[in-house]
Formats: C-alpha cells, sequence, structure tokens
C-alpha cells in the first residue's frame, strides 16, 4: 500500500433530484464507495438524510486517505431513504457518478450529471463534489441557543435551526455545520456541536462565517428567521462571558422603520480543542483487545448436514470461519500478545449435555479462554464443534456483559491505553433482545466495540435495530445510547467479495468509536514509549 500523502475531506450538494416519492420530494443521502478491485465496492461512509430536498446541501463531510500514486476510483451514489435500515438495497437510487479522487483534487470543485448506470444518464439532477485537504487538528467547540425569536408558524411556535456557512475561493457561501432542530421554541438552546477548524473556517480564525437561523418546515420550505456574520476571533470571546449577535431578516429590515432584529442569538461557549486521530492513540501505545462470540444455536441447523451454516466445506471453510478470518487477520495486528479470548454460546456441552451454556470457552478451558492468534481460534472452533449439541436460545447479553466488565475495569485506570473489540458471529435469531439492549446501553459507557456480522439468510431486523447510526437506540428503562458503539453487517453481501472488503466494512466504525469514547473522557493519547539507548 502507497503511503498515505494527507486525509482530505469532500463536500457534497446535489441540484434537481429526481422525485420518488408521492406527494413530496425525496430525502437523499450520498454514500462514498471506493472500488477495491473488479466490480467490488467498499464503503467508506456517507452523508446525512435530509427530508424532502431536491436540491440538498449536505454538511455530513466524507473524509479519506489520499494516496497519490494509487488511482482511487470513487463512487457518490445519492439515494432516496424511506425507511431506518441501514441497507441500501430497498432504496430507490436517484443516481451517482464515477470519479477519481485525483480528478477532484486537481479540480477542487467539480459538477457532474448523475448517472443511474455508467454512461446511462439519470435524466435529472447533478451533484457538485469539493475537495479540502485536511491539515489542522484543531477543531472548535460551540454551545448555542437564541431568544425571543420571531413566531413563524400559524398554528404554533418556530421549529428553529442553525447553519454556519464558510465563504470558498469561488466566492459561493459552503454550508459547514447544520444544528439539530428543536421543536415550538422561541427561545431555543442546541446541543453542544465540535466541527474540525478546518472545516468550518479553514483555520483562519478572521475569516467571515455566515450563520443562518430558520424555522424547519416538513415540506422542505424553511422559512429563514435572520442572519449574522461573524468570526471566530469573535466567537472566542464566548470562552469568558456570553456573546450575543441580532438575528436580521434582510426583507424586514427594509421594509420595517426601527427594525432592530428578529431575535437574538447567543454563543454560550466557545473553545478551539485538539482532535486526537486514531493513529495518534495506536501510535502512542494504545492497545485494541479482540473478544470473539461464536453462535452455536440450534437455528444454524446440525453442523453434519451441508446445510447447516457450521458445516465444514471441502477446504475447510464455512461462512463463520471465513468471517472470523477476515476481520481477526486485520485487527490481530493492534494487539500485542496476540493472545484472544473466544466463547461460544447457545450450545450443550460435554460430558452431560443437560443445559444450554451462553458463555463457554471455545478452547473447554473457563480459567484461560484465550486463544494464540486468530489461527488459534480456528483451531479451537474445530476442536469443538464435533463436541457439542447446537441448542438455544440466542442470548447476547452475557457475553457482552462479560467483556463490558473487562472494559469498565480498564476504564478505571483513567489512561487511554485499552480498547475493547468484541466480535459476535450469529445467524441472527436473537431471544433476549430487551436485555441485550440495556448491555449495550450500558456498554457504550466503555472503552467499547461491538461488531456483529449476520451469517445466513436471515432478515436481521433486530441487529439493525441494534446499530444504532442514527442515535435512537434506549434501554428498557428509556436511557440513551451515549456513543454508537454497534456496527452490524450481514455476511451474505460480501460472499463472492474479496475477504478484504468484509474487513473494511466491518471495522470501518471502529477508529472513530475508539477516538469518540477517549474524546468523551477528555482521554489524551498515551506518550509513545522513547526508543532504548543502544
Amino acid at each position: 500500500m502507497a503511503d498515505c500523502v494527507s486525509k482530505v475531506e469532500l463536500s457534497v450538494s446535489c441540484s434537481n433530484l429526481l422525485d420518488k416519492d408521492v406527494g413530496s420530494k425525496s430525502d437523499p443521502l450520498c454514500v462514498l464507495l471506493l472500488n477495491t478491485g473488479g466490480d467490488n465496492w467498499t464503503e467508506l461512509g456517507r452523508t446525512e438524510r435530509i427530508k424532502n430536498s431536491s436540491s440538498p446541501s449536505f454538511s455530513q463531510r466524507l473524509r479519506l486517505d489520499y494516496h497519490f500514486e494509487s488511482v482511487q476510483n470513487l463512487k457518490l451514489g445519492i439515494y432516496d431513504i424511506d425507511n431506518s435500515s441501514v441497507d441500501l438495497g430497498d432504496d430507490d437510487y436517484l443516481g451517482g457518478v464515477e470519479l477519481t479522487l485525483g480528478q477532484i483534487v486537481s479540480s477542487k470543485t467539480m459538477t457532474r450529471p448523475l448517472q443511474l448506470k455508467k454512461g446511462k444518464p439519470a435524466g435529472k439532477g447533478t451533484i457538485t463534489v469539493s475537495a479540502e485537504e485536511m491539515k489542522d487538528n484543531r477543531a472548535i467547540e460551540l454551545e448555542m441557543e437564541a431568544k425571543k425569536l420571531d413566531k413563524k408558524d400559524m398554528f404554533g411556535k418556530s421549529d428553529p435551526f442553525l447553519e454556519f456557512f464558510k465563504q470558498g475561493d469561488d466566492g459561493k457561501w459552503q454550508l459547514v455545520h447544520r444544528t439539530e432542530v428543536v421543536k415550538n421554541n422561541l427561545s431555543p438552546s442546541w446541543k453542544k456541536f465540535t466541527v474540525p477548524l478546518q472545516t468550518f473556517c479553514s483555520s483562519d480564525l478572521d475569516k467571515t462565517i455566515k450563520v443562518d437561523c430558520s424555522d424547519h418546515d416538513s415540506d422542505g420550505s424553511h422559512d429563514l428567521i435572520g442572519s449574522f456574520t461573524t468570526k471566530v476571533s469573535e466567537l472566542q470571546k464566548a470562552a469568558s462571558s456570553a456573546v450575543e449577535f441580532d438575528c436580521v431578516h434582510p426583507e424586514k429590515q427594509k421594509k420595517k422603520k426601527g427594525y432592530k432584529n428578529s431575535g437574538v442569538v447567543c454563543v454560550k461557549n466557545c473553545k478551539l480543542v485538539t482532535q486526537y486521530s486514531f493513529l495518534d492513540y495506536v501510535m502512542g501505545g494504545c492497545q485494541i483487545n479482540f473478544t470473539v462470540g461464536i453462535d452455536f444455536t440450534g437455528s444454524n441447523g446440525d453442523p453434519r448436514s451441508p446445510n447447516s451454516l457450521h458445516y465444514m466445506s471441502a477446504d475447510g471453510l464455512n461462512q463463520y470461519l471465513s468471517a472470523l478470518w477476515s476481520v481477526g487477520q486485520v485487527i490481530q495486528d493492534y494487539d500485542s500478545d496476540k493472545f484472544f479470548p473466544a466463547f461460544g454460546f447457545g450450545a450443550k456441552l460435554p460430558p452431560d449435555y443437560q443445559a444450554a451454556h451462553h458463555e463457554f470457552a471455545l478452547n473447554f478451558n473457563p480459567t484461560n479462554p484465550h486463544c494464540q492468534g486468530i489461527q488459534g481460534i480456528v483451531e479451537a472452533y474445530r476442536m469443538v464443534l464435533p463436541q457439542i449439541r447446537l441448542s438455544g436460545p440466542t442470548n447476547f447479553s452475557p457475553i457482552i456483559n462479560h467483556v463490558a466488565s473487562i472494559a469498565a475495569t480498564a476504564a478505571q485506570t483513567n489512561s487511554a491505553s485499552q480498547y475493547y473489540v468484541l466480535l459476535i458471529l450469529t445467524d441472527g435469531e436473537i431471544t433476549d433482545f430487551d436485555q441485550t439492549r440495556d448491555a449495550i446501553v450500558r456498554a457504550s459507557r466503555m472503552p467499547l466495540s461491538i461488531i456483529i456480522v449476520g451469517v445466513g439468510p436471515a432478515d436481521f431486523k433486530a441487529m439493525e435495530l441494534l446499530d444504532g447510526d442514527d442515535g435512537v437506540l434506549r434501554s428498557t428503562t428509556g436511557e440513551a445510547i451515549t456513543r454508537d458503539i454497534v456496527q452490524f453487517v450481514p455476511f451474505r453481501q460480501f460472499k463472492d467479495a474479496p475477504m478484504s472488503s468484509l474487513a473494511q466494512s466491518v471495522l470501518a466504525e471502529v477508529p472513530n468509536q475508539l477516538v469518540s469514547y477517549f474524546k468523551m473522557r477528555g482521554l489524551e493519547p498515551p506518550k509513545p514509549q522513547a526508543a532504548p539507548k543502544s
């Protein structure tokens, strides 16, 4: 692999998209894919979904490494999202474009017509992509509120949100952040947010920033309440005391004598913080501890039958082992001792074959469940398979709670030295869904990520609910997940792709999850150990 020259951030907007929804506009989202050879594409990231818009500007930027020596073939696809599933297979495709990263970087900004397939125009819609090299690891952290905003809704108060823009080289305003919508409130407080300083103002503290405060409408026709301009050097004054800005509507200002404002936007707090990367933590000595849980419940089928998901093919593999190999080979490089705890669940064990075990050591050694390397886990799996009886029910919570308790102990050291990744391989039928939800919400406060690979043909609806990308996963008592720690991927999507494609997809979120945990705890990367003097 060629050395990474730099990090690049892509911003995306579209115009005049196809309308696929009856009675309203589409709800578009943009997905970025990288070609990994032949017809194989790996997802690198996706933007937020924007409701009811035929000309969206996405505030979520798409980041990737730029390799000067390699041709990096990219595909940007626009989808109309009508459900909460992470799978895009059942969403309408509005068109896309294939470009190389080199083309985007050399052009800085480019606009292309959308195509349904390469060479086949979508008939409608364009996409504009801008690239910016990321050199600054600082970020701006802002806390905002407003007072006495104008009422825009006939039967209620306004539903206000803020949008922040910086000026591009072409003089046009580029969206850099959009807050959440606060419903029915003329004096709203928005959640604290952090934006990379380079994204926010191109790292220029005196660059003009435009802020629009608007009333959200579900049909996409948002009403402007008012705007103001500022710069980061002004916002920074909020570090000592709140800074207020008149929110001015230009049309009202022209028409009304004595018009002062349409409300006041207040910066409660502003500070510049250092944003550490995944590599900062790993190169500082943070260890990633890998644990595996394998589903041995009866729904997998008798391992002696060719129809079983545990059946060994002539080459000594099945879907469980293929998934384990592809993910494990990547992650084992980040663990110095290469000894991994491995567990099974949902099986009856020798010699008595009485009750089903919901967490047993794969090597049958409960005092030391560690296997040497991924090869050791594979050998333990092959050894144990003929000796156990597949049973049930399918309980995830015991193994999640077990690994979370180890992670909780590591968290008490108050250092960014240990992080845990639990890989669960399952056929997808889950019995203790509520207990698993509770376990995940508790675990979201720990240095832990959970990867679930779904093996076989199930619909995996329950798994998709656990993958809280939209942040809505809650415990049975209503407690919200602290941060997104679950990544679910169905193995069938990668059955005929190179093994590396599955690893890239399931591990894509781990770096951000690791950084988000240590950032939440305010823990800086460990200081790299100095090499011993000769």
